[in-house]
């Protein structure tokens, strides 16, 4: 039995440059990358991450009075919680980071 195959993927040429920049500089040979991958599929019966489509954001038009107090609620919650955070910082991280 040969010790290596081959593995020819289609893949575009942004998303290739975008995952190979990361993974080197996890030091991570892509051929390594994908024997993880791999491995992972094989280990797991199946692909090693849930493959659903995204939850669709909340629209308000079509929730009861009871779901949106709930959202309501949950948004109260979290500021007097701390979990909130001013949406002049938000903005002010965004200007420093992005130049936004």
């Amino acid at each position: 039995m040969a010790k290596t195959a081959n593995l020819y993927a289609r893949i575009e040429p942004d998303i290739k440059e975008q995952a190979e920049m990361i993974l080197t500089s996890l030091g991570i040979p892509v051929s390594n990358a994908i024997t993880m991958f791999y491995k992972q599929i094989i280990f797991q019966r199946g692909l090693p991450f849930e493959v659903k489509l995204p939850q669709m954001p909340l629209d308000v038009s079509k929730m009861t009075k009871e779901e949106l107090d709930a959202e309501l609620q949950k948004g109260y919650d979290d500021i007097l919680a701390g979990r909130a955070i001013p949406v002049k910082q938000v903005f002010d991280d965004l200007h420093r980071k992005y130049g936004i």
